[in-house]
């Protein structure tokens, strides 16, 4: 599961300014949460989750969750009647949500539960990695954005703005592509969790 937000949106008028370019690239900054779930069998493991991991929507619990959010800091310059992009620095903050199974088990569940996590850590990742594939669509597209402009150079950072969200709304699909797949019955996670019930 996934949960992202762009926070540079808002503030991007403030973001794009003037100032000396920082450290050049994306940045990407990523934690790791778990939470403790227990129990002696596979069904009970799934129970366990579904009442404690993180939440998603109102009332359902995700197994795992990859959240994250995006920040842009643009340094734009004017030369000539020019506004250009000389530098697009992006943020990607990631954070992994993972199950922690903290009870004894008997070696068949343990078998079971290596699988299973192996499992639901290469889901996560690849949303981790889809993100990072649109922190470098985003970057490649405005890096050298440039156009005649007045002097606060509107029509560039309204461009830059344009073009970030259209590939957010892109890479978005993606994710949601990813995990409709994944979620679908018979799918992916569904064939996860019935080998962890399953009784051997």
């Amino acid at each position: 599961m996934r949960l992202a937000v762009l926070t540079c949106l808002a503030a991007i008028g403030a973001l794009c300014g003037f100032a000396p370019a920082a450290s050049a690239g994306t940045k990407l900054l990523v934690e790791t949460r778990t939470y403790d779930i227990a129990g002696a069998t596979g069904a009970s493991l799934v129970v366990a989750m579904d009442r404690k991991g993180p939440k998603h929507g109102l009332t359902t619990h995700a197994i795992a969750l990859t959240a994250y959010t995006v920040d842009w800091d643009l340094d734009v310059s004017r030369d000539g009647g020019v506004c250009r992009v000389r530098q697009a620095d992006g943020t990607l903050d990631l954070t992994y949500t993972f199950p922690r199974m903290v009870s004894a088990a008997t070696p068949a569940l343990q078998k079971r539960w290596k699988r299973f996590f192996a499992g639901v850590l290469a889901h996560e990742h690849t949303h981790g990695r889809i993100a990072r594939k649109m922190m470098q669509a985003t970057e490649k597209s405005i890096t050298g954005l440039e156009f005649a402009d007045n002097w606060f150079c509107t029509r560039t950072h309204h461009e830059a703005r344009r073009r970030i969200k259209a590939i957010y709304a892109e890479y978005e699909a993606k994710q949601n592509d990813f995990d409709a797949r994944e979620h679908r019955d018979g799918g992916h996670v569904e064939h996860l969790v019935d080998a962890l019930m399953r009784r051997r």
